[in-house]
């Protein structure tokens, strides 16, 4: 084992951890995976709790999945993994959980797709939620590969979410934002008003980003009236006046 591999087991076993502490997942949800070289993917267990996941377990695969070095199998959702690096050369790791209160949105048929919080339109635009597809499945893949080409953050419809970055670390961040966005969103619904930024706003935030050359991928709703989800009602107005004002 090279001195980088055992660096980055070590980097993914931190981040099961964080996602198991701070409640992402639980029991044996969730998955991790990073790439290890161009042509070489090390990821998490099926069946192991993230809580108790060891680096000795954490499995080398090719690109196309098969396994190259372990004991143990990699997750059952390998093929999700495997479309998202088909779709992204710059993507180095992918980080798939439950965080509750996000995927609390996709249940309710609620979109996170509005651009409201500044820092999050910054670093991931809008967030769009997937069509459904059964965990595990082979339609898994195939909910993703459009959305993802286009963005770093999505939801997966009643299955948590999907984050990519340059590394695991960035990757598992952008998992805290969409939660803590998510967070954010029900407590602003249960004030009963939801103000979405103003497009000359977020056409600042963009250009502020291209010119600090933040990297990853973002995108726009078109005036954030597009629910972002199959099958949502209703739209979250860009202003709303309180009754009887």
């Amino acid at each position: 084992m090279t001195k980088h591999e055992s660096d980055l087991r070590r980097d993914l076993i931190h981040v099961c951890r964080l996602m198991y502490e701070n409640r992402f997942v639980a029991a044996t949800d969730g998955n991790v995976s990073a790439k290890l070289t161009d042509d070489r993917l090390l990821f998490t267990p099926s069946g192991v709790s993230k809580a108790l996941v060891t680096e000795e377990q954490l499995i080398v695969t090719d690109m196309a999945g098969r396994k190259v070095r372990g004991t143990q199998e990699p997750s059952s959702e390998i093929r999700m993994h495997l479309a998202v690096y088909e779709e992204r050369d710059d993507v180095r790791a992918v980080v798939h959980a439950h965080p509750p209160i996000a995927t609390a949105f996709t249940v309710a048929g609620v979109s996170l797709a509005p651009c409201v919080l500044p820092e999050v339109v910054f670093h991931l635009g809008t967030i769009p939620t997937s069509a459904y597809a059964t965990p595990a499945s082979p339609q898994g893949p195939g909910v993703v590969r459009d959305l993802i080409r286009k963005c770093d953050a999505i939801l997966l419809d009643r299955h948590g979410t999907l984050t990519v970055g340059e590394d695991v670390f960035k990757a598992y961040f952008k998992l805290e934002k969409v939660e803590n966005y998510a967070q954010v969103m029900l407590i602003a619904r249960q004030l009963g008003n939801v103000r979405t930024l103003p497009t000359d706003e977020v056409e600042r935030l963009m250009q502020t980003r291209r010119q600090l050359g933040i990297t990853g991928r973002v995108t726009m709703c078109m005036g954030c009236d597009v629910s972002g989800m199959p099958g949502e009602t209703g739209r979250i107005r860009r202003t709303r006046k309180p009754r009887g004002k």
